[in-house]
């Protein structure tokens, strides 16, 4: 039986998101542009991911997969269109192909977040040997959020870039046992950004994790 732990449709991928999920690091596939529409989904066992996958190009052919991939636990995917209509009929049809409410999922659970003020050089040099995006520059803030199931990362992202344009992703860790979500800028920014975060994660429907 497939567990859904992640249904997760992201609507009008912002600039930087969207940038971070076109690098060969994340975009196995077709990159995503910025505007688009993202259905990512997480299932239990791994290798089922597989037969969402099939429900649901099949049901949208022309959504595109940007990320198919197996941890040791679980599957993952992500697939973009610019057609919300498109990201609706490939989401359903993984749906009712697999018995499933979107409310199956696993509610987003925060694990921790925080502020730091004015990064040292020193700071700022060693977390840039590890980044997926752009730089961290010495005496900006580092916003550093964890959450699990780690994709609800990807919504949190991308809507607190929406909430707060100005500040810069750093890092986006979506998968593995957490996720983490690194972004500097203003300390004002960043709260905005923290906010829309919080607001993001306590909107999703889910069961209890």
């Amino acid at each position: 039986m497939t567990e859904l732990r992640v249904y997760l449709p992201i609507y009008d991928l912002q600039p930087q998101f969207a940038a971070y999920l076109s690098t060969p690091m994340r975009a196995r596939g077709y990159p995503p542009f910025e505007g688009e529409h993202s259905l990512i989904i997480e299932v239990a066992p791994a290798l089922s991911i597989h037969r969402i996958c099939d429900l649901a190009l099949k049901a949208a052919p022309e959504m595109e997969p940007g990320i198919l991939f197996t941890e040791r636990q679980f599957g993952l995917m992500e697939l973009h269109s610019a057609s919300k209509q498109d990201l609706g009929a490939a989401g359903q049809a993984v749906l009712d192909g697999i018995g499933a409410n979107a409310e199956d999922q696993l509610a987003p659970v925060t694990l921790f977040h925080d502020i730091v003020e004015d990064i040292s050089d020193q700071h700022a040099i060693i977390l840039n040997r590890s980044r997926d995006a752009s730089m961290l520059l010495p005496g900006t803030s580092l916003l550093v959020y964890e959450m699990m199931p780690a994709l609800f990362a990807c919504v949190a992202a991308n809507e607190a870039e929406r909430a707060a344009p100005n500040v810069i992703i750093n890092d986006v860790q979506m998968m593995g046992a957490s996720g983490r979500i690194f972004m500097s800028g203003t300390t004002e920014n960043l709260k905005v950004a923290r906010e829309a975060i919080g607001k993001t994660l306590d909107e999703v429907k889910g069961r209890k994790n």
